[in-house]
């Protein structure tokens, strides 16, 4: 039970559990219990310390707004225009935006929370009234009628991941392939080098703007959702260069004793490619992926907030936009969302290419 319960935690990359689970068992006290200590003890004690000196900068930050409000107040209006600019600060009429403190997001990520079941309970409620007469609509050749109320803050977070998962396959897909056909051939990677220097360093809003160019010509007749289009394929240009530049480098790095022998057997260009050539390549290849992936999430907010596409980025913009009392608190839990999301996405490729290559990440 333990040396699985090791493995599992060293698959999915939470190694740094290793000695708990080693200590629990009465394994070697003294170093396991140093190492826990290291491992997770201190970074737990980071992790307070974080929140402690945020939750006084917060508070710092705050009471110079505050001070600054009552200050403007007094010079204008003296002592009675004070307190009625306390009272307002106290209401909350008077807002006073400043980074808010950790206690303020959590109430804010709970808030989201809240609002996403009263959304999704309109949904089903909506969906309940409107069955039958979607199912006449349906038997007519008719387009359902469909819920077109504001999404929640989950409903935006499943947009951002569809999107992100799609931009990452059309990289996959794309830098693959390309990687491999550069990488076994010299004069191919000396002849397209300076396209993949010119493009890689390419800003996502430019790749946004270009894709956008030319989406939006081809798509004149198409009734679906062109900003998801757009943003997907936004995101994988801009995410595949580092996928594809680690599997040329993979493939042109193969053994040549592997080649060799690959002619001694005669084996075809696929058998070789397949046998020989892909399983040789693979930890750079997953490398590439790992980066294409953290790159397609960290650019896809950007690229939401310029396509409008209902995701994280819109929600961010929307609510730096809206500016009330509780917005800032939200865009921050977004941050941490948008964070934890990125770091499971890693975990969860780190997790592939293990199973995939059987070699340390």
């Amino acid at each position: 039970m333990k040396d699985k319960s090791i493995h599992l935690l060293n698959f999915i990359g939470l190694g740094f559990f290793e000695p708990a689970i080693r200590l629990a068992s009465g394994e070697e006290v003294k170093k396991n219990l140093t190492a826990l200590i290291k491992k997770v003890v201190f970074p737990i004690v980071s992790v307070v310390l974080f929140l402690l000196f945020w939750h006084y900068g917060a508070t710092a930050l705050y009471n110079i707004e505050k001070n600054y409000k009552i200050e403007t107040a007094r010079t204008a209006g003296g002592e009675a225009a004070v307190e009625t600019e306390l009272a307002r600060i106290v209401s909350g009429e008077s807002s006073i935006n400043s980074l808010p403190s950790p206690g303020a997001v959590v109430d804010a990520f709970k808030a989201l929370i809240v609002d996403h079941k009263a959304i999704s309970a309109k949904k089903t409620a909506f969906e309940e009234k409107t069955a039958v007469l979607n199912a006449k609509r349906e038997a007519n050749g008719q387009a359902a009628i469909t819920y077109t109320g504001r999404p929640s803050f989950v409903d935006q977070i499943m947009t951002s991941l569809k999107t992100v998962f799609a931009g990452f396959f059309l990289a996959l897909f794309l830098a693959v392939p390309i990687g491999m056909v550069l990488g076994l051939s010299e004069t191919l990677r000396s002849s397209f080098n300076w396209l993949i220097q010119i493009f890689k360093p390419v800003s996502p809003v430019v790749w946004f703007l270009l894709v956008y160019m030319i989406v939006k010509s081809l798509t004149l007749t198409y009734d679906g959702d062109v900003s998801f289009i757009i943003s997907f394929i936004a995101v994988g240009l801009c995410a595949m260069w580092a996928t594809l530049v680690n599997t040329t480098l993979g493939v042109a790095s193969v053994d040549q004793d592997f080649i060799n022998v690959a002619k001694v057997l005669n084996l075809s260009v696929g058998q070789k490619v397949f046998k020989i050539v892909l399983p040789s390549a693979f930890p750079l290849i997953f490398t590439g992926l790992r980066i294409t992936v953290s790159v397609a999430w960290m650019v896809l907010i950007a690229i939401e907030l310029l396509s409008q596409s209902p995701g994280l980025g819109t929600f961010v913009w929307e609510e730096f936009q809206n500016g009330a009392n509780d917005s800032n608190a939200k865009i921050i839990a977004a941050m941490f969302v948008i964070g934890g999301i990125g770091f499971l996405l890693d975990r969860l490729m780190f997790s592939v290419q293990k199973l995939m290559t059987f070699t340390e990440a």
